[in-house]
């Protein structure tokens, strides 16, 4: 835990951008593995038993065919969804887009340590 009153601002300041870079960079690696284990050959089997297991359930409950269809149809959108909601979070249309938030990151920060030198100067 860190005692405020006794660290040098400077230095919480260098401890923060550590933290803010490594966090810049694991979580779009994170992200990417998550899409990847989604968008698997492996998961795409998966979800193609899942479909037709739950059309045919749909279809053994008595569900006349075009409303199973339409109904499966919107179960898949719903793995599809998640997929689209992720990919539009920007990770991985930029290569090093970790990197390049971690350097804006440490940009701010420094800029931000220069206005506290400076307001210290004076």
């Amino acid at each position: 835990m860190i005692d405020k009153e006794s660290k040098d601002p400077k230095k919480e300041a260098e401890e923060v951008k550590e933290i803010l870079n490594v966090v810049s960079t694991e979580i779009p690696a994170m992200i990417k593995s998550i899409l990847a284990s989604v968008f698997s050959e492996e998961a795409g089997k998966n979800m193609g038993r899942a479909a037709a297991a739950y059309y045919k359930e749909l279809q053994n409950g008595g569900l006349p065919e075009g409303v199973a269809v339409k109904m499966t149809e919107d179960y898949m959108r719903t793995f599809t969804s998640l997929g689209d909601m992720i990919k539009g979070m920007g990770v991985g249309k930029r290569s090093g887009s970790g990197r390049d938030i971690g350097e804006a990151i440490s940009e701010a920060i420094d800029k931000k340590k220069r206005e506290r030198e400076e307001e210290e100067d004076e």
